[in-house]
């Protein structure tokens, strides 16, 4: 799911942090966009059907900051819950009464 080695040091700075993170049900990679920005990428190791990839941004002042592991922590904790929020596919507020 990585590319390879980029040198973009706030890039690696994020994998370095992803490395710390092992989770049964998913994978987490972090990659550059092509436009220079950084987005942070959840995926299921075995995807349900109609699962997709979960992608989001990760501001440079973020990483930079010096609190970057506890607040990228939340982030990702953030990020999982949006994700799994994501694939319902009915809820009480769903307008197809299945």
């Amino acid at each position: 799911m990585e590319a390879g080695c980029d040198a973009n040091p706030l890039l690696e700075r994020v994998r370095a942090e992803l490395s710390r993170y092992e989770h049964p049900l998913a994978r987490f990679a972090a990659q550059a966009k092509a436009d220079g920005s950084l987005e942070l990428v959840i995926e299921w190791r075995n995807p349900p059907a109609g699962a997709h990839i979960y992608r989001a941004p990760i501001h440079p002042r973020d990483v930079e900051g010096p609190r970057f592991a506890w607040n990228f922590q939340r982030y990702l904790y953030d990020c999982l819950h949006d994700y799994l929020v994501e694939m319902f596919v009915r809820t009480p507020q769903s307008r197809d009464p299945r």
